[in-house]
């Protein structure tokens, strides 16, 4: 039997998006966000995808991301909170550091984080849910069949495109883990 997920954009959606949050000390997580991925329904993965186009834009290094992700989960452990995976793209077409500079198949909107965690963990796509804050987020989950909710949280809560394309609007987690829950 395939298992479900519930994929989490991070920044606009666990945390707010400051444009590159790669310090501690820039964290903020949401209000609730804790107490929202606990009510994430028993049986689901919680796995986070992240664009972190600023380790090809040299704005961090990969060791910086690493480490704040490190922090965050044990965090989500401290609030006995599971993060299944993380997975991760620093690529961007337009970056500056060689290694990272190219259009890639991870970048959102494109799916291979998505077809990643779906080889890792043996999961049908078609019963997970993503959660996100962008038009690229809410296109990537409709190109592999997940159902998606675009939380208002983040950079793209006035963007009509995503509303449209968007299965769900959620004003924050908590009222997206509430529509899962439905």
């Amino acid at each position: 039997m395939k298992n479900r997920a519930v994929f989490l954009d991070r920044d606009g959606v666990i945390n707010k998006d400051k444009n590159h949050v790669y310090k501690i000390e820039d964290v903020e997580f949401y209000r609730d966000v804790f107490l929202a991925l606990k009510k994430i329904p028993v049986g689901f993965k919680k796995i986070i995808i992240t664009n972190q186009a600023g380790i090809a834009k040299g704005l961090y290094a990969e060791r910086d991301y690493n480490i704040l992700m490190k922090w965050m989960i044990e965090r989500f452990k401290s609030y006995k909170v599971k993060i299944d995976n993380v997975y991760f793209c620093p690529h961007h077409p337009e970056g500056v550091v060689k290694k990272y500079k190219k259009a890639c198949r991870c970048r959102k909107p494109n799916v291979g984080m998505l077809k990643k965690a779906e080889i890792d963990f043996n999961l049908d796509l078609k019963k997970c849910w993503l959660i996100g804050d962008k038009l690229s987020d809410i296109l990537a989950g409709k190109k592999v069949g997940c159902k998606t909710i675009l939380v208002l949280t983040g950079q793209d809560s006035d963007n009509k495109k995503a509303f449209v394309e968007a299965d769900f609007c959620a004003k924050n987690l908590t009222e997206a883990v509430e529509i899962i829950n439905r």
